[in-house]
């Protein structure tokens, strides 16, 4: 009897420790679960504008994660059609400063950084921006849990975001965001995002994940649409191939490397 008392006091301890996590800390988690220590990936992005027509973009990207888990770094390069073959980006994504953007495009034949002031705009005429790829410092936002949400069929924090001065609202694109993150892993599950004039503006909705480090319990998106609401259009990310690959040759992730088509 005393046994069953200590299971059910345990449990009972977990599950209020959990209903008192505060906004900051699911967003931490939310991040820490996606930290994959190594990835490799073959993707199709499909941009359709508000008529249904369709572009599609093939890519390759790696990820590693360095510093004990403070730093990812991650290349993309585009890899179909012809127009768009070797087009590349590379990101440093910090948790404690501000992270480093470059891009690579053939036509004009040199690496070009990313400055804070263009993390807003699109990534390649896409519903996402640069911002998407690389995830926010937590430390600039101000965050407040606004309670529960099913999406779908997973029950969510619901979690708001608000910038903590223009210049990282103008950097991010936004000036309020709504997360959705799972209350059984974290991971964030709809994100809905308002401009600079408080209007909505687009919604991120992720339709599929897969856990690839079973071990950590660490999570990438599957299928994930980013959905423009103001002019109609929306861009749909795919993970076609996907590998846990904690040794990815670290080679890839330097700007030299970023030039080679």
């Amino acid at each position: 009897m005393r046994f069953l008392v200590i299971i059910v006091f345990c449990f009972t301890t977990v599950a209020v420790a959990q209903e008192k996590l505060t906004a900051l800390e699911i967003v931490n988690r939310a991040q820490d679960v996606l930290r994959v220590k190594g990835v490799q990936a073959v993707s199709v992005l499909r941009i359709i504008d508000e008529k249904g027509r369709e572009r599609i973009r093939k890519i390759k990207q790696v990820t590693k994660i360095y510093d004990n888990g403070e730093t990812e770094k991650k290349l993309i390069r585009f890899i179909e059609p012809a127009d768009v073959k070797g087009t590349g980006l590379l990101t440093f994504d910090y948790n404690s400063k501000e992270d480093d953007l470059w891009v690579y495009v053939p036509t004009l034949r040199k690496v070009r950084r990313i400055v804070s002031s263009e993390k807003s705009k699109s990534f390649f005429g896409s519903e996402f921006t640069y911002a998407d790829m690389s995830p926010p410092s937590p430390d600039d936002f101000d965050f407040k849990l606004l309670g529960e949400e099913k999406v779908g069929d997973v029950l969510c924090y619901k979690v708001e975001w608000k910038p903590k001065n223009d210049d990282v609202a103008e950097e991010n694109g936004f000036s309020r965001r709504i997360t959705f993150s799972g209350k059984d892993n974290f991971v964030v599950r709809k994100s809905i995002y308002y401009d600079m004039d408080g209007e909505l503006y687009k919604e991120l909705i992720v339709h599929e994940i897969k856990e690839l480090d079973t071990k950590n319990h660490k999570f990438r998106y599957m299928n994930s649409e980013a959905i423009n609401k103001q002019n109609g259009r929306r861009s749909i990310f795919v993970n076609e191939k996907i590998e846990f690959k904690p040794d990815v040759d670290d080679k890839y992730f330097t700007t030299g490397y970023l030039e080679r088509e």
